[in-house]
């Protein structure tokens, strides 16, 4: 089984507890969370399903590939991390 986390600084703004997945990509292990937690979704993801531009997204401690479509395969016991990017000047 794999885990999905999130950041803390996301779940000041919504609950987002660290959930097993059992899903075959990273989209299916967001659909997942998302279907138990919908107000977390406008938080992730776009209007057409990709990732936000200030989210970051890594799986097993590298950034996704896939930030449109999320297809990268997930593997038994891997670990997906959700976070807001930092930007400044």
């Amino acid at each position: 089984m794999a885990s999905i986390a999130f950041t803390q600084h996301l779940q000041t703004h919504v609950d987002a507890p660290r959930s097993d997945v059992s899903s075959g990509t990273v989209r299916d292990a967001l659909e997942e969370v998302l279907a138990e937690n919908p107000r977390l979704r406008g938080y992730v993801l776009d209007d057409a399903g990709a990732v936000r531009k200030h989210i970051a997204v890594f799986l097993d401690g590298e950034s996704v590939k896939d930030r449109t479509g999320l297809s990268d395969p997930l593997p038994p016991g891997g670990e997906i991390f959700v976070m807001q990017a930092l930007s400044g000047g």
